[in-house]
């Protein structure tokens, strides 16, 4: 079982839902729901998405076995940050910010 697959056979059982369940919700056959969380198969990007949705679960928490550093880590990583830092940093990282996104390269 690959990481993806394992993440969406943990999440369905999770919510209490059986593979026919989630299968039905997300208009595919039940085999190939458990193909893919056996990691035999690789959803496609449409199927993808209808099981995140009906898993009500975010596709970087699926994916976070499959990809390393990615941009949406990144982000959460400097929210984390941003919530430690006092007020003044925080207008500080601020300034520093909108300093660098409005300099225009020479």
């Amino acid at each position: 079982m690959n990481g993806l697959g394992k993440r969406i056979n943990e999440v369905r059982k999770d919510r209490q839902l059986t593979a026919e369940q989630l299968s039905e919700i997300c208009s595919i056959n039940a085999t190939y729901l458990r193909q893919i969380e056996g990691g035999v198969k690789v959803p496609s990007m449409p199927v993808f998405l209808s099981i995140c949705k009906a898993l009500k679960i975010s596709p970087d928490y699926l994916l976070q076995d499959e990809l390393e550093e990615n941009e949406i880590s990144t982000i959460r990583e400097i929210a984390e940050l941003w919530k430690e830092a006092s007020p003044s940093k925080q207008e500080l990282v601020f300034a520093m910010i909108k300093a660098v996104l409005e300099h225009k390269e020479q």
